[in-house]
């Protein structure tokens, strides 16, 4: 039975912990915040409740099998399961919309035929089935095994089975998102719905690699989820599922640095002098946070993926509003920007800064547990930004521009708000410890290996990685595999070839 200290309190690293502690170890946990969950908060005023980080859950079934490795009760005794539908509704640039049905993919084809046109639906099942060969060629490399030793062949191959396409008299294959777009599915306002998944997790859908199509696909094979109370609800789970299992909890514990013993990880040092012992150390903090930790040590292996850095954030903007939420609402409404590529242009330029009227998301949970009572409504609207201090006038504006823009699904917006709150890039840092707010991304394969993460085990022996950004990314479910890859790696040893 080894001690293990675990640094923060974020999804993947509860998964990891409570996922060590079933397996014997004794586990310890040090926030440097007063509470757990990471990104995944909640934010409370008067009688209102809004999640301030994801949603929605996709992939649920990375967290139902955490909940049956750790005890007995499965997720659905510990959580509410609500399967969207529609999974989204999005209106876009032309003024055309299409509410998209959940994990249908005859539904999907039918509903976008009938919103725009013939021709559209089986434009788009035709990309998805070729989604699900990139799914099918990447989900073990990419989510359920630790990264390879040889992630160059990773980063060599593109997985996307691309329709060919000549240009110039060469026939070329898609290499990016934005060509999967513009020659597979033409219609721009397909393109719009295509390179919105990408947006969401901060990608730039010109630069970001085909096999991003699992994006949509993952939401389209596996359905969207959402937990009853919030997704705050899903936080406090996995929190009481590691109390269960007698993980220590320190809030308020700043790590200062990670200390050595004879070339391996040997515990921390807290900010307040204290010394941890332990057997095992696993990191869940940014890599910037990490590197100051080890004190100059180099903790990736010569020849690995170096750590992402410099990624979007996101603006969130929560209205408390009057009167109820109307039947049939849409729980998520994507409203896409007029100007695609001046959205594109301004995010990811240069000189990166938010478009006027950027894409948005709109999420109206309709959920009796967020409002004082069944008179009022709550909605959250979300756009990706720059990963950057703002000055609070130009977070003023930047969150009145989401307002303008959600008017176009939430009719009388502005006479219905009561108030709003803004988490900004900042918020997003303080709770996350990540340089500027900045959210990661999922693990992609090709190019280059600029969209893998580094590996869940470092140079330094005994020193494990968990969380977003390593091994396999950002985004819950990835977290929640991080868990489980470093749980594998501690228990199984270095020969662990990943889940079952």
């Amino acid at each position: 039975m080894a001690r293990i200290a675990v640094i923060g309190a974020g999804m993947g690293a509860l998964a990891a912990a409570a996922r060590l502690a079933v397996a014997g170890h004794r586990v310890a946990v040090y926030e440097r915040t007063e509470t757990y969950g990471g990104a995944v908060r909640r934010f409370e005023r008067d009688g209102f409740a809004f999640d301030t980080g994801p949603g929605l859950l996709p992939l649920p079934a990375v967290y139902r099998d955490l909940f049956v490795k750790t005890g007995k009760e499965p997720l659905e005794e510990c959580v509410g399961l609500v399967q969207v539908d529609p999974s989204a509704r999005h209106l876009f640039a032309d003024g055309s919309e299409a509410a998209l049905p959940n994990a249908s993919r005859a539904g999907v084809v039918s509903a976008l035929d009938e919103a725009l046109g013939a021709g559209a639906g089986r434009r788009w099942g035709d990309f998805l089935v070729r989604a699900r060969e990139t799914w099918d060629r990447t989900r073990r490399p990419l989510l359920e095994e630790p990264l390879w030793p040889d992630w160059q062949v990773l980063a060599e191959r593109e997985p996307y089975p691309a329709v060919p396409h000549k240009r110039l008299l060469r026939t070329r294959r898609a290499g990016t998102l934005a060509e999967v777009g513009a020659w597979e599915l033409r219609d721009p306002r397909l393109i719009a719905l295509l390179e919105s998944h990408a947006l969401a997790y901060g990608l730039d859908p010109r630069a970001v690699p085909a096999n991003a199509a699992v994006l949509p696909y993952m939401e389209h094979a596996f359905g969207t989820w959402y937990v009853r109370g919030g997704l705050r609800e899903l936080a406090r789970a996995v929190y009481e599922r590691c109390l269960a299992r007698r993980v220590e909890f320190h809030f308020g514990a700043e790590v200062a640095a990670i200390l050595e013993k004879d070339g391996r990880a040997a515990g921390l040092e807290l900010a307040d002098g204290t010394a941890v012992e332990a057997d095992l150390v696993v990191s869940g903090v940014a890599p910037g946070v990490l590197d100051r930790l080890v004190r100059g040590t180099a903790v990736r292996a010569a020849g690995e993926v170096p750590p992402l850095r410099g990624a979007p954030s996101r603006l969130t903007v929560l209205l408390a509003l009057r009167g109820g939420r109307p039947e049939g609402t849409a729980h998520r409404t994507v409203v896409h920007a007029a100007d695609r590529d001046a959205e594109l242009d301004a995010l990811f330029g240069a000189a990166p800064g938010m478009a006027a009227r950027p894409t948005v998301t709109v999420l109206r949970p309709g959920d009796p547990a967020l409002v004082p009572d069944p008179a009022h409504e709550t909605a959250v609207l979300m756009a990706t930004v720059p990963a950057e201090g703002g000055s609070a006038e130009e977070t003023a504006r930047r969150a009145d521009d989401l307002i303008t823009v959600a008017e176009r699904a939430l009719p009388e917006l502005r006479k219905r708000l009561l108030w709003h709150e803004v988490v900004t890039p900042a918020d997003v840092e303080e709770a996350t410890g990540a340089e500027g707010g900045a959210v990661p991304a999922p693990a992609l394969a090709a190019a280059d290996g600029r969209m893998l993460h580094a590996s869940n085990s470092t140079a330094l022996s005994g020193l494990f990685t968990v969380g977003g950004w390593s091994h396999p990314g950002g985004g819950l479910p990835h977290a929640g595999m991080s868990g489980a890859l470093v749980a594998g790696l501690i228990v199984e040893g270095p020969d662990f070839q990943g889940s079952q």
